[in-house]
Formats: C-alpha cells, sequence, structure tokens
C-alpha cells in the first residue's frame, strides 16, 4: 500500500483543488484529508457520512461548589486566570494544564475529557473517504490527524485498496508532522512568490527530517515566471522532483463553485492534459516505485 501525502507550506495554494483532481484520476484508491483544522475536501468530494464517531482529547478543570471551601488555591496558582472569584472555571480560558486539579486541598476539582470534534468514513464518487472535523479553538489536532490516517489505512487494508490520497495540512507544525510520516510521498504545492520558495524549503527540511521523498508542483506559474524558475533551481539542488507547472486558471475555481473536480467540470482546459502528466508523473516516479519498475496499479483511468 503506498500513501502520497499532498502538502503546502502554507494555506491557499491550490493542494485541495489538485487532490479532488488526482482523486478523479487515481483507481483502487481511498481518500483522507488530514487537514482537521480547516478541513475543505469534504466540499468537492460531498461525501455520503456512514459512520460519525466523536473525538475524545484534553481535559478542562470543572469544580464542584459540593466540596469547594473557596480557599483560593486554584486562583493563586493559575496561569490563566479561568477560575473567578465565585470559583468557577471558564472553559475558554482553561488551558488543561491540570495544576489546579493537583493541588486542590479538597479535591473539589475534576478534570473530565471533553469532546474536540468528530471524525467520519464515508463513501464518494471516487470511493471511500476519511475525514474529520476538529472543534472552534480546540487542541490535539495532531492527535486527530494521526487517527484518521489510522483508520485510513485499515479501511485501505480491510478493502484491499492500494492507494491512499491525503490532503494534508498546511505549514510545519503538529498535524503536518502527523500527517506525513510513514507516507510513501510527499507532494508539495508551492506558489511563485517569496513567501512561496521559502515555505517550501521549510516544508523539504521537514520531509528531509523524516526521510520521506518530495516531489514539487508550481501552481499559478505563469504569474511570477522567474519565481518558478528559482523554485525549480531550488529543488534540483535539493534533490526534490519537479513534476510540473500548473497555470494560473479559473476554471479550478469555476469547478469548485459547482462542487466538481476539474475533471468533472464541463469547460474544456489545457490545464486539464497538464494535471494529467503530473498524475502519470507522480505514479510513475521512483517514490512510488522503489524496485524500480512501473508496478503500481492506481494509475490514470
Amino acid at each position: 500500500m503506498r500513501e502520497i501525502v499532498i502538502v503546502s507550506g502554507k494555506g491557499g495554494t491550490g493542494k485541495t483543488s489538485l487532490t479532488a483532481a488526482f482523486a478523479a484520476l487515481a483507481k483502487n484508491s481511498i481518500l483522507c484529508d488530514a487537514d482537521v483544522d480547516a478541513a475543505d475536501l469534504h466540499l468537492l468530494m460531498q461525501p455520503e457520512v456512514k459512520e460519525q464517531t466523536d473525538f475524545m482529547g484534553g481535559s478542562k478543570a470543572v469544580i464542584d461548589p459540593d466540596l469547594c471551601t473557596g480557599c483560593g488555591t486554584c486562583r493563586t496558582l493559575c496561569r490563566f486566570d479561568a477560575i473567578s472569584d465565585r470559583y468557577e472555571v471558564d472553559p475558554i480560558r482553561c488551558e488543561g494544564c491540570g495544576v489546579c486539579v493537583d493541588f486542590c486541598p479538597e479535591q473539589a476539582i475534576g478534570f473530565p475529557v471533553q469532546r474536540c470534534g468528530e471524525w467520519f468514513v464515508s463513501d464518494t464518487r471516487f470511493g471511500p473517504m476519511v475525514h474529520a472535523r476538529l472543534g472552534i479553538a480546540e487542541e490535539n489536532s495532531g492527535r486527530l490527524v494521526s487517527l484518521v490516517r489510522t483508520k485510513t489505512r485499515q479501511l485501505a487494508e480491510a478493502r484491499g485498496l492500494e492507494l491512499i490520497l491525503t490532503d494534508g495540512p498546511p505549514g510545519i507544525g503538529c498535524p503536518v508532522i502527523a500527517a506525513i510520516g510513514g507516507a510513501t510521498a510527499l507532494v508539495i504545492v508551492v506558489e511563485p512568490t517569496v513567501s512561496g520558495i521559502h515555505d517550501m524549503e521549510r516544508v523539504v527540511d521537514l520531509a528531509a527530517h523524516f526521510r520521506v521523498p518530495g516531489m514539487v508542483i508550481v501552481n499559478k506559474f505563469d504569474l511570477n515566471v522567474g519565481m518558478t524558475e528559482a523554485i525549480e533551481q531550488l529543488a534540483e539542488k535539493r534533490n526534490i522532483l519537479v513534476l510540473g507547472r500548473v497555470p494560473f486558471d479559473p476554471v479550478f475555481t469555476r469547478s469548485m463553485v459547482q462542487g466538481q473536480t476539474l475533471f468533472e467540470y464541463g469547460e474544456e482546459s489545457p490545464t486539464r492534459r497538464v494535471v494529467r502528466d503530473i498524475w502519470a508523473k507522480i505514479v510513475s516516479s521512483p517514490s512510488m516505485n522503489p524496485l524500480g519498475i512501473v508496478d503500481f496499479k492506481a494509475t490514470i483511468q
């Protein structure tokens, strides 16, 4: 089983639109939306939810008024001013550190696990999909990403699917680390800007640290051809395969508005051929075929 994780140094580079386009081309595959903080792949996949499960993670302090004597220890120790003078805990301010729980002389403070979000197993027109939604301002996104990836792999094994296509989170933080560990290859989507090349370097460094092979797509390359060439030169210097250049094309936006992928939208566009060629390069890349032969069955339809 192989897993391709599509990532970017920041949000808004077009990685979800490209992931959806690849989903339309892949066979014998399963989709995973690991961008749990701002999930949006479902907007294009329109999944039919089959299973829904609460995600429990992190704890918040709760004071039992029947046991509390108002000694003030918890208020003195709380560094987040989360406990009022009436000895009530503000769940927004509470960071779940547990100091008040440990030092309460009356053991009057509980520490229940909170519901932080939910995860889903769904069917789409391109096959099964595992995705999640983290609650507003909730933590443990890295843990939820790991959970979603584990469930995706289990479902893929149960159904005999050969490819996991994962829409990863942006950046280089905890959710990204949780999304790329053990992946077969990363596809890094880059925009031709000064910040874009800087963000790409950080993702490449992260991929190198975890020894995950990376490949690069320059999206909207024609907005700054000079910067595109600089990105390609950096990729060559870092031994990163350049998959191709995707032009700025309003068809992507028009198809997205209709809830469709690039290949479903009725309007013909040369970009289709570009994306199809990029997918062919991904499938035939050395990272996806370590034996040196193209034995991978998740090819273009």
